[in-house]
């Protein structure tokens, strides 16, 4: 079974990567989400990623403040997309997980979104644009999903816009 592994480093990430996870939900796309540190259990991590692959991970969100840098823990031990969702928080109020996401060695890719609840749902949006490469009925909801989006913006316009 095809599925989109979410990891946080710390509980505390719940209420932001619910987002993502309400995000894959609404596209039918089946998730796995568990809170794992790539510094405080770091063997749970690694065996984490083994398992949820030999299930059938397809993609992995990693999400983690500071400069914990989960995303690049999960990138070191497998080679399936990683998708890193820094998040807010500390003393640079998630800057340094920014960077520490973004800043990767070539070869090491994690494609990073922006920090907190917006990164989150476009972690999801991505994963869901990588499955939907070989699943033509998500890459049809997709498209759906963004006729929908245009047709909000011209609503929305309509009812402000001032034209000459």
């Amino acid at each position: 079974m095809d599925f989109v592994s979410i990891i946080m480093g710390s509980k505390s990430d719940y209420e932001i990567m619910k987002s993502c996870a309400d995000t894959l939900e609404s596209f039918n796309v089946k998730y796995e989400l568990i809170i794992s540190s790539a510094h405080r259990s770091p063997e749970r991590t690694k065996t984490y990623i083994k398992e949820a692959e030999e299930k059938g991970a397809k993609i992995f969100i990693a999400a983690a403040g500071m400069a914990a840098h989960l995303a690049g823990a999960l990138a070191a031990t497998t080679t399936k997309p990683v998708i890193g969702v820094p998040m807010k928080g500390g003393a640079m109020d998630g800057m340094d997980a920014m960077l520490s996401t973004v800043q990767m060695p070539a070869g090491m890719p994690v494609a990073t979104v922006a920090l907190g609840k917006a990164g989150a749902v476009n972690a999801a949006y991505l994963a869901i644009q990588i499955l939907a490469i070989t699943d033509k009925e998500l890459a049809i909801k997709m498209r759906e999903d963004r006729v929908v989006k245009e047709r909000k913006v011209e609503n929305d316009s309509r009812e402000v816009e001032v034209l000459i």
